[in-house]
């Protein structure tokens, strides 16, 4: 049985991949950072989702045991009237520590006069794997979507309860947690890893 360690000290995305791998049917034992004294404190400062998630994952790599894997996310919201933004710096767009609370107003005053047609968002997702010897390997999921003009729904997190996904008319926080995860950047980014930890079997 395979081994792997979430590089993260979010527990929402813990708990999303938990429910992704219990229901893959793999055997893997999904184990947190926390196992490890903690998520190591990383400058995020690559520039991209990929090189993000990577070096989230080289710094839990370091206290993992050799012969397990290590996962690493990087994700954010890429809004197109906006530039893409708030993009690699999604969790801390209203400033490092200002929340979940003030990224989503300062997203919705940002987009404040910007009529639902132009309103075209997507999530993304890279995760970063890195086996016992360092070996990287990546996977990508998107969702696309679009930004609403204030927030709805209890579930999920982050912008989920202004995002609304291609095909739906429910936001992320409406849905149920099974139809998320299916749909989700995350859980596509996961489904092309699962494909491939399934083929090592």
């Amino acid at each position: 049985m395979n081994t792997i360690y979430l590089a993260t000290g979010n527990d929402h995305k813990a708990a999303e991949f938990d429910a992704i791998f219990a229901a893959s049917g793999l055997p893997c034992a999904v184990r947190s950072a926390r196992e490890l004294g903690g998520m190591p404190e990383v400058d995020e400062n690559a520039g991209t989702f990929s090189g993000n998630a990577l070096i989230k994952a080289h710094a839990l790599r370091a206290l993992a045991p050799a012969d397990a894997l290590v996962l690493a996310d990087d994700s954010g919201l890429c809004v197109d009237a906006l530039g893409g933004a708030p993009g690699v710096i999604s969790a801390r767009y209203a400033g490092v520590g200002a929340g979940t609370a003030a990224n989503n107003a300062k997203l919705l005053a940002a987009l404040e006069g910007v009529p639902p047609g132009k309103r075209t968002a997507r999530f993304v997702c890279v995760l970063a794997l890195l086996d016992g010897a360092g070996k990287e390997t990546l996977f990508e999921g998107v969702c696309e979507g679009r930004i609403i003009g204030g927030l709805t729904g209890t579930g999920g997190f982050g912008y989920d309860p202004m995002f609304i996904p291609e095909g739906y008319e429910r936001t992320f926080a409406e849905l149920p947690g099974a139809v998320k995860n299916a749909l989700s950047h995350r859980g596509q980014a996961a489904a092309f890893l699962l494909r491939w930890l399934g083929d090592l079997r």
